[in-house]
């Protein structure tokens, strides 16, 4: 297929976590014979952060205004298979508006964000996606699965919503022997929602826990956070860097916005990159969780600073690393990049099916 994207960003980590998401996706699609164009608006503060300006597995071109995008790229949205905007993209109404009128193939938005654009929706917060915009796109596709699907087809008028998790690149994520640095570390950035749960399940274990080795990376953080004595801060990790960080520590923290535990079944690429890396999760809980590691054996849940400390403290060495390998399995079976890209084509046939003239497009589909 002729892909176009329209995404957040692929060229810059800084401060998100969708370059990640696209850059595995983007790739794999190319390796399973796709052809994909991304287009990223160019903002500042992106600007000043790329660590990946030209990925080799597309064509990337950045535009500055929607006047700019429309000049340039009608052509290409227009006779492209499947055109695909990304949540959180500026002006994405409008982006939005434009792509269900201009494209002739297949029209998807792809939601990162699910459980946020949902509460955004309620308060009409139309940041980057109006309601009237939802029947228009053909597939809706989510970072959360679950109730959340049916909530969009029979609340919203997708026509069909279906998940696209979020994804690891084994090829970057992977066990390797690191000096274990720290007992516990945590990878985000700094949200508000997000700082209570760590600060109970993180920062109070620091605290009742001096020998222990803490470590939190992950920009935006104020100056009013108190970092306990044996915790460290770092401001920004870049991708390249997150292997060695999984891998010098013994467990790693997981947390999660408040709006994807309502939603449920909503997994973060953290988790996945950890668990490709066999470092033993301990993780706040949500529904469906147990969907995707098994409870005990591949993840831990903790409630409490109570918890996280009896994990650090009373699992011996040889569980850790078997809790942490059977976590591997999962992901490397179930959750990689490629694994996404196969899905994001059976989404497309499955359309094409369901559409029932095969002669109006030439989509090549080649899994």
């Amino acid at each position: 297929m002729n892909i176009v994207i329209l995404g957040l960003s692929i060229t810059s980590s800084w401060g998100n976590g969708h370059a990640t998401t696209f850059r595995g996706l983007v790739r794999e699609l190319n390796n399973q014979n796709n052809n994909v164009l991304f287009l990223e608006r160019d903002v500042p503060w992106y600007a000043g952060h790329r660590d990946l300006p030209e990925p080799e597995y597309c064509q990337t071109e950045l535009y500055t205004s929607l006047k700019d995008l429309k000049q340039r790229f009608t052509e290409q949205v227009r006779e492209a298979d499947l055109v695909m905007v990304g949540s959180y993209v500026p002006d994405g109404v409008q982006v939005g508006e434009w792509v269900v009128k201009t494209a002739q193939g297949i029209k998807s938005f792809y939601d990162i964000d699910t459980p946020v654009t949902l509460a955004k929706l309620e308060r009409k917060d139309y940041e980057y996606l109006h309601p009237d915009l939802i029947p228009k796109y053909d597939l809706y596709l989510s970072f959360t699965g679950g109730p959340t699907l049916d909530l969009l087809e029979e609340k919203y008028g997708s026509p069909m919503a279906r998940a696209l998790y979020c994804s690891v690149d084994p090829t970057l994520y992977y066990p390797e022997f690191q000096e274990a640095i720290w007992d516990l570390g945590y990878l985000g950035t700094y949200s508000n929602d997000r700082q209570p749960p760590l600060e109970k399940l993180m920062l109070d274990a620091a605290r009742a826990w001096p020998g222990g080795r803490f470590v939190v990376a992950g920009p935006q953080y104020p100056e009013t956070v108190q970092w306990p004595a044996n915790t460290q801060h770092i401001n920004h990790l870049p991708p390249a860097k997150h292997r060695k960080f999984y891998n010098s520590q013994r467990f790693t923290q997981n947390i999660t916005r408040a709006d994807m535990i309502q939603a449920g079944y909503a997994p973060s690429v953290r988790l996945f990159e950890a668990a490709a890396c066999g470092t033993p999760i301990i993780s706040d809980y949500w529904e469906g969780l147990d969907t995707f590691f098994k409870i005990d054996s591949e993840i831990l849940v903790s409630y409490s600073a109570t918890d996280t400390l009896r994990y650090l403290r009373e699992i011996c060495k040889s569980e850790r690393k078997m809790i942490g390998e059977r976590a591997r399995k999962k992901v490397l079976s179930h959750h990689t990049a490629a694994h996404r890209a196969k899905e994001l084509v059976s989404y497309a046939e499955e359309l094409m099916t369901l559409d029932g003239d095969h002669d109006s497009y030439d989509y090549g589909v080649v899994i």
